[in-house]
């Protein structure tokens, strides 16, 4: 189980809660990463090191963030989105 950030980001990237995240999982970070920031259109979290904390979600000034329980059926595709673009980062390492 993770979060996953959903359609309401697209194009917005307000990354409030890549700065609240305490276990770094939200990316790209405007500022460590602003190549791959100003790349996307979107932020994505890491299913493999979210905690499920939840402290993020409250905060997305959007509500686009969701457990992946909870997200509603138009945008359940992205849930393979965020996964996909840590994906794609292993790769590139």
């Amino acid at each position: 189980m993770t979060y996953v950030i959903c359609e309401p980001c697209v194009d917005v990237k307000d990354s409030v809660c890549v700065d609240i995240c305490p276990c770094d999982s939200i990316r790209p970070h405007p500022t460590e990463e602003a190549k791959d920031y100003e790349g996307v259109n979107q932020l994505f979290i890491d299913p493999e090191t979210c905690i499920e904390c939840g402290v993020c979600e409250p905060e997305c000034p959007v509500e686009a963030i969701f457990f992946d329980e909870d997200v509603p059926e138009q945008w359940k595709h992205f849930i393979e989105i965020n996964a996909d673009y840590f994906n794609k980062q292993q790769l590139n390492v």
